[in-house]
């Protein structure tokens, strides 16, 4: 008996929360009322956080959760008992539409597991983008998961449509997938990357006429790795992310905590990493994006490769590098203040502006709501000088969260 179409919308949007890859930056806003199309990522409610802080809301869901694949991490594998369930193309179209009539979303986020093989599956993701775009005119916002291995002219073609497209690399490291994903080949989606990546370039491209290359991907590529699954550190996952962030100018790497699922393999952990250690890895990667840090400082202080779970990573590198400390607010290089813990990029750019005119004092880094009590021990300015850093051998406890009375009720 077929299942409901609530039925399989309830189980398919269940089954993509493990995606994390979705995002709406990057995307170009698009003037629905000008265009006469339906849809708009100016505006937003819920789901995906852009740069400037819009929140948009996305309808994100898999067109199925049947998988060839036997993927150890995944829920979705071929040996799991799930429950499965399947949407055709047609369906995800009327429900992109509905939802966004119904002032529901704005765009659509949509992945799939692999039926059939994967050129069949991305046709008919991209024929859902296509239809969206060319029959129904619809505005909104529309991110693709791609699958690496489907044939370059569905790739390209999807990248027609799509504001953003993702490929996720899945494991940390190359002996990572071979050993929880053998069916998958890094250098399949490492191949699938560059050739995004050359599209997306050459579509900011203009000819030497002056004509502009076609529209591809505007949002860029993004992908996402698991993190606790294997034995992969902190230094190890930074380090792919560097590479990945180099050498194909994603936007966005996303980090998703290995969650353990039903029947899973002996090979995999029975307790899932905490979760600090995925939110301290979104800081790292702040840090390199914004700040100017290189991976490799961020965890060269620690032995094992691993992030302080105590401390945000800048807090950290700080700590170990005590000897640049402290700076001088109204002297020190914008670089130099960037690595400063407690001074944000926004708060940096108001010290650089607002020192052309005057002398800062720490009263005045209070207007600009930075935490004094952060920013103190790592600064001088008019008016205070701090204790050296190397005569306070109990700093770290400084900024250690204090610890709290439980209660039995």
């Amino acid at each position: 008996m077929k299942s409901s179409l609530s039925d399989r919308l309830a189980i398919l949007s269940d089954a993509a929360k493990y995606d994390a890859s979705c995002s709406s930056s990057g995307a170009g806003k698009r003037d629905s009322a000008a265009t006469k199309g339906l849809g708009s990522t100016g505006n937003g409610i819920c789901h995906a956080y852009t740069p400037d802080g819009r929140c948009i809301s996305l309808l994100k869901i898999l067109l199925t959760n049947f998988c060839i694949y036997d993927c150890a991490y995944c829920i979705n594998r071929s040996s799991s008992n799930v429950q499965r369930a399947r949407f055709t193309a047609d369906e995800v179209i009327w429900l992109t539409l509905e939802f966004y009539r119904r002032n529901y979303i704005e765009g659509l986020f949509l992945s799939s597991g692999i039926i059939r093989s994967s050129d069949d599956t991305m046709a008919q993701m991209v024929r859902v983008a296509r239809e969206l775009r060319e029959v129904h005119n619809f505005r909104g916002y529309i991110h693709l998961k791609t699958i690496p291995n489907a044939s370059p002219g569905l790739l390209a073609e999807a990248g027609l449509y799509a504001d953003r497209l993702s490929i996720n690399v899945e494991m940390p490291t190359e002996r990572g997938l071979a050993d929880y994903a053998p069916q998958k080949q890094a250098s399949e989606i490492r191949h699938a990357m560059g050739e995004m990546r050359t599209r997306i370039d050459a579509g900011k491209d203009r000819t030497l006429a002056g004509r502009v290359a076609p529209r591809f991907a505007p949002g860029g590529q993004s992908t996402q790795m698991i993190v606790g699954a294997d034995t992969a550190t902190d230094r190890d996952i930074l380090s792919s992310s560097s590479s990945l962030y180099t050498g194909y100018r994603l936007r966005r790497v996303y980090y998703s905590a290995f969650s353990p699922i039903p029947d899973a393999s002996a090979i995999l952990p029975v307790k899932a990493p905490p979760l600090l250690r995925e939110h301290r890895l979104y800081q790292a990667d702040w840090l390199f994006r914004f700040y100017g840090f290189q991976f490799s400082e961020i965890t060269e202080a620690s032995p094992d490769g691993m992030l302080d779970l105590a401390l945000d990573p800048k807090l950290a590198w700080a700590l170990a590098n005590r000897e640049q400390f402290p700076v001088d607010l109204n002297r020190a290089s914008r670089e130099m203040l960037l690595r400063v813990p407690g001074l944000g990029v926004r708060s940096v750019n108001a010290i650089v502006t607002a020192r052309r005119h005057r002398r800062l004092r720490l009263e005045d880094l209070a207007k600009l709501n930075v935490s004094l009590r952060k920013v103190k021990p790592f600064l001088h300015a008019v008016g205070w000088s701090p204790v050296q850093l190397a005569d306070q051998q109990n700093i770290r406890q400084l900024f250690l969260p204090q610890p709290q009375q439980l209660t039995l009720f």
